[in-house]
């Protein structure tokens, strides 16, 4: 196309493999919608409706004044990077050492960095369907190719071990755990875990773990791939304070890597955000060293409005739905309705006020499904449930 300068501006093919987030598409829905005057109850967006602690905030502030605002070391200051790996051992959930710590603007970029660092135009990642959308979308802009695996209501939304044994071949280069999972709330278990580990050490795979929601756990306490014996060696955990401590729009998150993954994921940090910002980062060691209490508060408010939205939704003809066992998200089935998961989602906004995202937003295997965020007050999840009712009665 042509520009008002005359510049003949040519976007490479790669750029179409970038994908989306659906839930910011349907935020922007719905802000548009309250522009001009309706009521729309939020249950697209997937972030805590928890202040940022004030210990947090108040570190923050002091970092400010105390000047600061400067440049600091790619990989994260070497305080964080040493509460980090604090913060892991102290917590039962990992052993390392702060060099193999690795702090970006937000946790995304640990998925960006470390398929770009392994994946090449041939090789294939197996990732969860449903799943986090960026998965695929950083996969197919590597120029990988993306194996979904399928999470079966079934099984309760866990990956199975002996199916993902079965996608393996000798291309696949990296497989994509989320536990506890994004869309579904589903968690897998020590014997899910120890089993997926045989695989990915019988194949020589490298397991790339989300595990942003792990503190947000109800059932039982969280389990990681990496609790078993040559894992650490080839896992990248993924992790950060967007979940645990309300800080969304921080922008922080980190990565644990493997040594050879480290200069090499230095590097593309070095070549696309320099750093991460001095103060957040202050901040951040206020969070791993702070008040735990905080926390548990949202967690136990998070279990109480689980209880009401599974209770809520399991009364609606036509809807089922498990109760998750993490996260802060319902993966209801619609099947009982009769329409696809776009035309629900659309209907729900539009009669009933009420934001959520279709299962297909999440990929294939979310056809028949919807997610709800019950990052919201139980008056409102109540407010919503009896608007969704009204608005698909007769469906």
């Amino acid at each position: 196309m042509t520009g008002p300068a005359g510049a003949n501006i040519r976007l490479a093919s790669r750029m179409g493999r970038l994908g989306t987030e659906s839930a910011f598409e349907v935020l922007a829905r719905a802000k548009a919608l309250e522009a001009i005057g309706r009521s729309i109850i939020h249950l697209e967006i997937g972030e805590p409706d928890f202040d940022t602690p004030e210990h947090i905030r108040t570190a923050a502030k002091e970092a400010l004044d105390a000047g600061h605002t400067h440049y600091v070391p790619a990989p994260g200051i070497l305080p964080l990077r040493e509460a980090v790996a604090a913060f892991l051992e102290r917590t039962g959930r990992l052993r390392t050492t702060p060099d193999r710590v690795i702090v970006t603007p937000g946790a995304k970029p640990i998925m960006f960095f470390t398929i770009l660092a392994l994946c090449e135009e041939g090789d294939e990642v197996v990732l969860p369907d449903p799943g986090f959308p960026m998965y695929e979308s950083i996969t197919a802009f590597a120029g990988a190719t993306p194996v979904p695996v399928p999470l079966r209501e079934r099984n309760g939304f866990r990956l199975d071990p002996d199916e993902l044994a079965s996608l393996v071949t000798d291309r696949t280069r990296l497989l994509i755990l989320s536990s506890p999972h994004n869309p579904c709330g589903s968690a897998l278990t020590r014997s899910d875990l120890e089993a997926i580990a045989a695989v990915a050490i019988e194949h020589d795979l490298v397991v790339l773990s989300d595990e942003v929601y792990w503190a947000i756990a109800y059932d039982r306490p969280h389990a990681s791939i990496l609790d078993f014996d040559g894992m650490p060696e080839r896992t990248v955990l993924l992790d950060g304070w967007s979940k645990t401590f309300a800080m969304t729009g921080w922008r922080l998150g980190f990565g644990v890597f493997p040594r050879p993954l480290v200069e090499p994921v230095t590097r593309l940090v070095v070549n696309s955000v320099s750093c991460t910002s001095a103060h957040s980062q202050l901040a951040a060691i206020a969070a791993l060293t702070g008040p735990w209490e905080p926390v548990d508060r949202m967690v136990a408010e998070f279990r109480k409005r689980r209880d009401v939205i599974v209770d809520g939704l399991n009364q609606i003809p036509g809807m089922s739905c498990l109760r998750p066992e993490g996260a802060f998200y319902v993966f209801p089935s619609i099947a009982g309705l009769g329409r696809p998961a776009a035309e629900v989602e659309a209907l729900l906004l539009d009669r009933a006020g009420v934001a959520c995202l279709a299962g297909t937003s999440f990929g294939a295997g979310g056809e028949g499904y919807l997610r709800f965020s019950y990052a919201n007050s139980v008056e409102n999840l109540h407010a919503a449930l009896d608007a969704a009712r009204g608005a698909l009665a007769g469906l």
